[in-house]
């Protein structure tokens, strides 16, 4: 059983701050799983400090003598990260002038530590879990067989899970990667690791620069634990770089503090999961937003040829037609048709066409053209898909009295995406 000494010397040696029981559970099982060559899974928001989890665990096991590479798999072009990994043959393609070796030969008894592993393509994937299954791998333009020994580390920022169900991830492979899980928590749910560390920045900067470190009072290290730092620890730093920079006043308060965190700490950049009557959860983009409009107008059209149909019929919008398709006329300012409108205003009078002929006659031909254009007048004016988007948006703001969070859950999108629309049709909220 690992102790806590043992933690306290590991964060010590790696240079690792906080107290957290979730740091120090994610610590113990990296500790736990260095020795052995199983495949390590660490996820965890970006700027959490992933990549250092992946350096305890080579450096604490029987390959810390090897060499250690990491590489991020989504800054590396799809049509050369199969050259990287596994290396080409000489003339195996276009600019091939010599051959390569890639990571995995190079490293031969070492690890690898693959982060985003989510962004790697799907014929990549199929490579690697040969490498993970086997050891073994080809090199581009080759068909010679190669062996490795190399220990995987990996790392995503995303549910893998999610890209299986969607086609985008190997499931075979995940289960595979998902030997040994380890979630590094972030930030914000680190408690009083926040101010540890901002002091730690706060420090490196002073001595750095020669200059007097900054100190938070209570109110401002209170305010500073209520933030959620999406960007987490890459934030936190440059956030304490930035006060030990432009404050004169080397202690600071809440107030201070304030002007250098965001004033919007909703998240925007993080796409809002939409709940479905069924139950299952999906992403939204601004795509489905655009299929929602159309679908939403298609019925409304089919309700209001059915309005017409049924006061052509009747002789007029009578009441009863009106709270039928009720639904038409809901988030009308003017309150058209509505029974509270009829009952107060004496002089309001509904649209009429008149139909009092039982029968055909030569006049019904023109009747039945006068409802056609109707229909048409109506398509034409609806078929503005900013125009009812822009409704839709309004519908929603009302329904939830301005708070974005929900608008934007209800309309099925994210609030980065309804921020932008709302300045796009210049909303006043």
């Amino acid at each position: 059983m690992i102790t806590n000494p043992e933690i306290q010397s590991v964060k010590q040696r790696f240079g690792i701050i906080g107290n957290s029981p979730h740091l120090n559970h994610a610590i113990q099982v990296a500790m736990q799983a260095a020795p052995t060559d199983m495949t390590v899974l660490i996820t965890g928001e970006s700027g959490s400090g992933k990549e250092s989890f992946s350096k305890i665990i080579h450096s604490l096991s029987l390959r810390k003598h090897g060499k250690f590479i990491a590489i991020n798999c989504g800054a590396i072009p799809e049509g050369t990260i199969d050259s990287e990994l596994f290396g080409h043959e000489k003339g195996s393609f276009t600019g091939a002038h010599e051959a390569r070796k890639g990571y995995f030969e190079v490293t031969d008894g070492g690890s690898i530590f693959l982060d985003e592993i989510g962004e790697m393509p799907l014929g990549t994937q199929a490579r690697l879990l040969r490498v993970l299954e086997n050891g073994e791998f080809i090199k581009v333009g080759s068909s010679k067989v190669l062996k490795t020994n190399v220990r995987v580390i990996t790392a995503t920022n995303v549910k893998l899970l999610n890209a299986v169900e969607k086609g985008k991830f190997r499931e075979d492979l995940y289960y595979r990667l998902n030997t040994v899980p380890i979630f590094v928590p972030p930030l914000r749910e680190r408690g009083e690791d926040v101010v540890l560390l901002f002091r730690k920045f706060t420090s490196d900067f002073s001595e750095k620069y020669h200059v007097r470190p900054i100190s938070l009072d209570i109110e401002a290290q209170a305010a500073l634990m209520r933030y959620s730092f999406p960007g987490n620890i890459r934030q936190l730093k440059n956030i304490a770089e930035q006060i030990s920079l432009l404050e004169n006043e080397r202690e600071v308060d809440a107030a201070t503090l304030s002007k250098y965190l965001p004033s919007d700490n909703s998240r925007l950049p993080m796409a809002l999961p939409h709940q479905s009557k069924s139950g299952e959860t999906t992403d939204f983009s601004e795509r489905d937003l655009l299929y929602k409009v159309l679908f939403d107008m298609k019925k409304d059209m089919n309700e209001l040829k059915k309005l017409v149909l049924e006061s052509y019929h009747s002789g007029g919008l009578n009441s009863n037609i009106i709270q039928k398709h009720q639904g038409l006329f809901e988030d009308m300012d003017s309150g058209f048709g509505t029974k509270e409108n009829t009952e107060s205003n004496p002089s309001y009078v509904p649209l009429v066409i008149d139909s009092n002929k039982s029968g055909p006659s030569q006049d019904d031909g023109y009747e039945d053209d006068a409802i056609e254009d109707i229909i048409h007048e109506e398509d034409d004016n609806s078929l503005s898909l900013e125009k009812k988007e822009k409704e839709m948006i309004l519908r929603a703001l009302r329904k939830h009295n301005n708070k974005r969070k929900y608008a934007a859950s209800d309309l099925g999108i994210s609030e980065r995406t309804l921020y932008r629309k709302i300045k796009q049709y210049e909303i006043d909220q």
